[in-house]
């Protein structure tokens, strides 16, 4: 086989076999392609598709490229992806839950990139967390306190990795099987036993629409089934803030606040109580989604869940007093300021990509990916839909390197805002459920 033939055989819309797709996934680990023939397999991908079960054999190649973990341990091994959003720190709150329940969760996560926060980034607002660990270190924490929260090591899914960033140049980035199979062939290596997705739909999301959210999820959801991972997908409201913050700290603290304050956070807790309780039951740890999610509930509500997050920040590196004293543990921004609404009102909307595009703005995030993040900046006391803002209840508090910043980004929030002179219907949270 050889790039040229395959590739033609693309531009003439000719489906591709497992055999063909395997080789090319191969050659993208080795570098026998070039990054033009990489190039051009992205968009015949994107413009011809790789025919029924096409997305499967291309996740199960890219998975195969590179090294696939393989557990022996006394509990299921599950997981979960988020496809990115705004003040989105579920994995912080859920990992740990699961663990407690008796799973073993090997979280592989990302980095922010463009409005969207990414978990790594969270992480490493804690002083010391270590979010760099090779394979030997992962499976023995795994082992241990049944999770881990780190990044890809280069031997998982190289062919994603070289694909990946192809795609950032070539715009083909939004094509739903190069999505479904990036997403997938790094979770798949990972060894995993059971995946729940969470596809966010809003305007702080990637997909805005609910008609586009549901191709993706059914896509993703399809493929993980095909590739031997059980799998089900959560559609879930990124149209309002799921936290009360956007800013790597400040979700740490909006993620603390919903381990310890059950009362605190509904939003956050209400999504990592769904989608543990799919996991559990996917696992054969509950009998259904509803009896996992009480499951889980309970281990936020007693503080297990929280101690074991505690015991995964010191593994990691983390102060080992986190848990006690995670308010003082954090970097703070020198400047907190209100940033009220033009007149008083109810929140009718929010453009979530706004607020993402204004932590970024004070250098909570990366535009590209040599940015530097500034940790302590960001958004925090965010409004949602329904609650009445004016002099008394700001529209949120800006968290910044200085006034000129933080005076700059206020005329952002604001816009942001929509407000009405009455409460709106609430929405659902959880969209739709897929598998």
């Amino acid at each position: 086989m050889n790039a040229p033939d395959i590739l033609s055989r693309l531009r003439h819309g000719t489906a591709l076999n497992a055999a063909e797709i395997r080789w090319f996934a191969d050659a993208l680990a080795s570098g026998e392609v070039t990054d033009a023939q990489a190039g051009a397999f992205a968009m015949g991908v994107c413009l011809s598709g790789l025919g029924p079960g096409g997305a499967a054999r291309l996740t199960e190649a890219m998975r195969d490229s590179g090294h696939v973990h393989r557990w022996d341990l006394p509990g299921p091994v599950l997981d979960k992806h988020s496809t990115g959003g705004v003040g989105d720190p579920v994995s912080l709150v859920l990992a740990p839950a699961l663990a407690v329940a008796g799973a073993y969760v090997p979280m592989v996560s990302g980095r922010g990139l463009g409005h969207t926060g990414g978990t790594l980034d969270k992480l490493e607002a804690i002083p010391g967390f270590r979010t760099e660990l090779d394979r030997a270190a992962l499976a023995q924490q795994v082992a241990a306190l049944g999770c881990v929260i780190a990044g890809a090591t280069a031997e998982l899914a190289p062919a994603d990795r070289r694909l990946y960033a192809i795609r950032d140049v070539t715009g083909t980035v939004d094509c739903i099987t190069l999505i479904t199979a990036s997403i997938l062939s790094k979770k798949l290596a990972a060894g995993l036993e059971g995946l729940v997705l969470d596809v966010k739909c809003g305007s702080g999301a990637f997909m805005t629409t609910q008609e586009d959210a549901l191709a993706l999820a059914q896509s993703l959801t399809d493929t993980a089934n095909d590739a031997g991972c059980p799998c089900r997908t959560l559609i879930t409201d990124m149209s309002a803030p799921l936290a009360s913050a956007a800013g790597n700290a400040l979700e740490v603290m909006a993620a603390m606040r919903c381990l310890t304050q059950p009362d605190r956070e509904p939003r956050l807790r209400d999504v990592t109580v769904a989608l543990g309780g799919e996991l559990l039951h996917l696992g054969g740890l509950a009998p259904s989604p509803v009896a996992g999610a009480e499951t889980i509930r309970h281990h936020l509500d007693t503080g297990a869940a929280a101690e074991r997050f505690g015991q995964m920040v010191e593994a990691q590196g983390g102060p080992p007093d986190f848990l006690e004293n995670w308010a003082d543990r954090l970097p703070a921004a020198p400047v907190v300021m209100e940033v009220g609404p033009d007149q008083p009102g109810h929140v009718e909307s929010v453009d979530m990509r706004e607020l993402g595009e204004a932590v970024l703005d004070l250098g909570g995030g990366r535009r590209v990916e040599t940015d530097r993040v500034h940790p302590a900046v960001g958004l925090s006391a965010l409004a949602g839909p329904g609650d009445a803002v004016g002099a008394e209840r700001p529209l949120a508090l800006i968290h910044a390197q200085s006034q000129d910043a933080a005076h700059q980004v206020a005329a952002r929030v604001r816009a942001a805002y929509r407000l009405s002179g009455h409460a709106p219907a609430s929405a659902p949270l959880i969209m739709d459920r897929i598998g």
